[in-house]
């Protein structure tokens, strides 16, 4: 465990890279910069120069940063290790503690509701699948993040559930009939949002739940990259 960090009063960086979009969070107190785009594959190349733009723009530089948190997962295997290597590279030679967010977790923290299915498209006909319930402040985690078919992720009690991620635009169909009459509202074009993993990481750091750099991993979830011949 690492130190606590108080807040509000507190310089924090958040990186989100596993999906398409390339978003990123600077708070300076109680003050949020964002930004995010569309990066296809340039997150490497494009990531920290909006970095230390977002840096200039809220009149910081990383000497004054007290934490870093990233996307840690699931999404592309790429996308986390380059978030990943980013906070590791940027909290070492500073003795910076970090922390991973799950990138599930933080679709359910954007999206405005209080019970979500969090589903991103995982390919290989998959989907990353989370379901999170807020109580009070508190996300519960009812689903732990997994990789299933869309005809097979678990199943929810009651009702008024929201659905949000890629994997409800991919695999609309196979998830409605799989949740029935569960979800009351689907936000398909939802990615996971630097901003988000910022107010969840406020709390993990106050926690004491930031690690050293070196002890940051990726959230894979699944174990391979590609499928063999005989198994597709």
């Amino acid at each position: 465990m690492w130190r606590r960090i108080a807040l509000p009063a507190v310089n924090l960086i958040a990186l989100e890279t596993s999906t398409e979009y390339c978003s990123l969070a600077v708070s300076r107190g109680a003050q949020v910069f964002e930004r995010s785009f569309h990066a296809g594959q340039r997150h490497s190349e494009l990531a920290l120069p909006a970095l230390h733009g977002l840096l200039q723009q809220s009149g910081l530089d990383l000497p004054s940063i007290d934490g870093i948190a990233y996307g840690a997962g699931p999404g592309s295997f790429t996308g986390l290790r380059i978030a990943c290597g980013l906070a590791q590279g940027l909290a070492l030679g500073r003795d910076l503690p970090v922390v991973g967010i799950c990138t599930l977790l933080a679709l359910a923290e954007n999206c405005g509701a209080d019970k979500v299915i969090a589903c991103l498209d995982a390919r290989m006909g998959e989907v990353y699948h989370g379901a999170y319930q807020k109580i009070g402040a508190e996300w519960i985690e009812i689903d732990a993040p997994g990789l299933y078919r869309p005809d097979a992720v678990p199943r929810v009690e009651g009702g008024h559930w929201t659905g949000c991620g890629s994997g409800f635009r991919v695999h609309g169909a196979a998830l409605a009939h799989c949740y029935g009459g569960a979800i009351s509202r689907t936000d398909p074009d939802a990615v996971p949002h630097a901003g988000a993993i910022l107010r969840l990481a406020q709390q993990a750091f106050a926690a004491g739940q930031g690690v050293d750099a070196a002890a940051a991993v990726p959230l894979y979830v699944r174990d391979k990259v590609a499928l063999k011949a005989n198994e597709r």
